[in-house]
C-alpha cells in the first residue's frame, strides 16, 4: 500500500507537470467515492490549480477559482493511485475520477483505486484544516527531535504500532515501520516511552533518513503502487527486512530474519533487536 514516500512522490510528480494549469472538467464514476463535499463538484471547472501537497498518505490539490479557493483531496488508502492517460491499468473499471486539465504538459489525472478503502473529499480551506487537524499526527520529515521525542515519550503502547498511528506519525506505514526499526536497532514490541534519550535520537535520525531515501528512489512497489507517469518505485530493492523472514540478516550477524505476528506482520532480526 502506498505509504509517505510514495505519496510525496505522487504530490511531486503532480506537481511537475499540472501545476498552474486549469482543470476544464471533473468525472466522478461513482457518488460513494466522494467522502465529503459531492455536491461541490461542479465548482471545478475552470480553476486555477495553485497549490500540490501532502499530508500523511494523502495529496491535496488546491484550486482557485473567483477568489475562492478549494481542495481536492485523494487519500491513497490500500491501493489508491493518481495516474496520468500514459499510465496503463489492469482495471480500468477501477479509475472513479477523471480530472481534466489544460495548460499543462499533462491533460488528465485519473484516481484509480479498486478496493476503495481510501476516498475523495471535496473541501474548501476550513473543511481541509478540519480534515488535516483530525486525521494526522506530526510529518516525520518536518517534525523536529524534541516534539518528536515528547510525542513519543507520552505513550506507553508498543513502538512498531506507535509509529503507524496516523494521528501520532503521519504517513509511516508496515513496509517503512520494519525498515525503521531494523536500521536503529529497536525491537517492534520496545515501548516508545521506555526508551533512552540516545535511542530515541537514534530512532528519530534513521525514520528521516529511511523515508529520504525510499523518496529518492521512487518508493516502494510491493504490489500495487506505480507513480502518475507508470514508472515503479525502486526502493524494494533496498529493503533489508521486510517480507526476508528466514533469510540471514543483512547485518550479518548469522541470525536469520523472523516474522512476529501482530496487527501486521512485523520482521525483524532477533540478534540485531533486542527486546530488552
Amino acid at each position: 500500500m502506498p505509504e509517505l514516500p510514495e505519496a510525496e512522490v505522487v504530490a511531486r510528480q503532480l506537481r511537475g507537470k499540472l501545476l498552474g494549469a486549469t482543470i476544464t472538467d471533473i468525472w466522478v464514476g461513482r457518488a460513494d467515492i466522494i467522502r465529503e463535499g459531492y455536491s461541490a463538484r461542479t465548482w471545478y471547472p475552470h480553476a486555477l490549480l495553485r497549490s500540490i501537497d501532502r499530508y500523511g498518505k494523502s495529496v491535496a490539490m488546491g484550486f482557485e477559482k473567483e477568489n475562492q479557493v478549494r481542495f481536492l483531496v485523494a487519500e491513497l488508502g490500500m491501493t489508491g493511485l493518481l495516474l496520468f492517460p500514459s499510465s496503463e491499468v489492469k482495471h480500468p473499471q477501477h479509475v472513479h475520477v477523471r480530472m481534466k486539465f489544460a495548460g499543462g504538459n499533462e491533460t488528465e489525472v485519473r484516481y484509480w483505486n479498486p478496493r476503495r478503502f481510501g476516498r475523495i473529499s471535496l473541501l474548501d480551506q476550513k473543511g481541509l484544516d478540519t480534515y488535516v487537524e483530525r486525521r494526522f499526527g506530526c510529518d516525520p520529515l518536518l517534525v523536529k527531535l524534541p516534539e518528536f521525542a515528547q510525542t513519543m515519550k507520552a505513550r506507553r503502547g508498543r513502538l512498531k504500532p506507535l509509529l503507524m498511528h496516523q494521528q501520532v506519525i503521519a504517513g509511516i506505514g508496515n513496509i517503512y515501520a520494519n525498515e525503521i526499526l531494523f536500521q536503529a536497532g529497536l525491537h517492534p514490541n520496545a515501548v516508545a516511552n521506555r526508551l533512552s534519550s540516545a535511542k530515541m535520537e537514534r530512532l528519530y535520525y534513521v525514520m528521516k533518513e529511511i523515508l529520504q531515501e525510499a523518496i529518492r528512489h521512487g518508493g516502494s512497489s510491493v504490489k500495487d503502487f506505480f507513480a502518475p507517469d507508470g514508472s515503479l518505485g525502486k526502493y524494494v530493492q533496498h529493503h533489508r527486512v521486510y517480507g526476508k523472514e528466514g533469510q540471514p540478516c543483512p547485518n550479518r550477524c548469522g541470525r536469520l530474519i523472523r516474522r512476529l505476528q501482530s496487527e501486521r506482520s512485523s520482521f525483524y532480526c532477533p540478534a540485531c533487536q533486542k527486546l530488552r
